[in-house]
């Protein structure tokens, strides 16, 4: 099939390109610039732009949607511009996709939607409850795509990405490139927020990248939106995380703890309908294969 990624400059948005070549698709990347997601074609537009957009779906058969904003704390200071992206965004493309005719979507989403549920694992039939701007936008998008689905024009499968890590991540803000910044010297310290025992849930890039193949190759019938968690399944805690991290690379990752945030002490995916109905399954999300692609991708 002849797949769209949109946002294929980005850090999941190169992974998803790659895969979907090896997985035997014709890609063609979606970018802002003129800077390529490595070799393939390449088409510009800004999600802002429906005349753009018309153009770069011409001819696709599905569309893989990663374009957007994704910081926390941006989108709590700028809110109006998360919705714009995120929402407007999604609207746009979706209404170019239909001139088109393009009946398959796959969106990636995230598990923060979820807010702080006392069930744990997670699964998908835990209400929604963003709690902050990004996680709203991306709530409001999925709520877009499932009423476009509805009315027959669109087949679409949803992804709630738990924590993406491994590999060249270029986020200097995400908990893995921060410890492992540590025990390279670049920092002198992991600031961390109470007594580390906060628990999260870390997919590989190469395991969520599959997921994005699967889905393309899994897309329900016209007019159905499936909604599916991409996770490990396996929860790991900061003070482990350290640990693991000083292990592999033998350098000391010193720490500072600082006062508890108001944040979730647990937050582990149950990604058990994925398996079952997209035939994924993670191969590289153990947290010590996470650290050491992370690690080779530094030196």
């Amino acid at each position: 099939m002849r797949v769209l990624v949109t946002g294929a400059n980005g850090y999941l948005g190169g992974a998803v390109v790659k895969q979907l070549r090896v997985s035997g698709h014709e890609v063609i990347g979606l970018v802002r610039g003129a800077r390529a997601p490595g070799e393939g074609p390449v088409r510009t537009a800004d999600l802002l732009d429906p005349e753009a957009l018309t153009a770069a779906v011409r001819d696709i058969d599905v569309v893989c949607h990663l374009a957007g904003l994704t910081r926390v704390r941006e989108s709590v200071a700028d809110p109006l511009r998360y919705f714009a992206v995120n929402v407007g965004g999604t609207v746009a493309l979706l209404r170019a996709m239909a001139a088109a005719q393009v009946g398959g979507l796959v969106f990636a989403s995230t598990a923060s939607i979820y807010g702080t549920p006392d069930r744990q694992p997670m699964s998908e039939e835990l209400p929604d409850r963003p709690p902050h701007p990004y996680a709203a936008s991306k709530a409001a998008a999925e709520s877009v795509i499932a009423a476009q689905a509805a009315t027959g024009q669109l087949a679409a499968v949803v992804l709630r990405l738990f924590n993406i890590a491994g590999g060249a991540d270029p986020d200097p803000t995400r908990i893995v490139p921060r410890v492992l910044a540590v025990a390279a010297g670049d920092d002198p310290y992991l600031a961390i927020n109470g007594d580390g025992t906060a628990v999260r849930d870390y997919v590989h890039i190469d395991d969520a990248a599959t997921a994005f193949a699967a889905a393309v190759a899994h897309l329900p019938d016209s007019g159905a939106c499936r909604r599916y968690n991409i996770g490990s399944g396996t929860g790991t805690n900061i003070n482990e995380l350290v640990a693991e991290a000083a292990r592999l690379t033998g350098r000391r990752v010193a720490v500072e703890h600082g006062p508890a945030a108001p944040e979730p002490p647990r937050l582990v995916s149950d990604s058990r309908l994925a398996r079952r109905e997209l035939h994924w399954q993670t191969t590289s999300s153990d947290i010590a294969t996470i650290l050491r692609d992370g690690w080779a991708a530094r030196t």
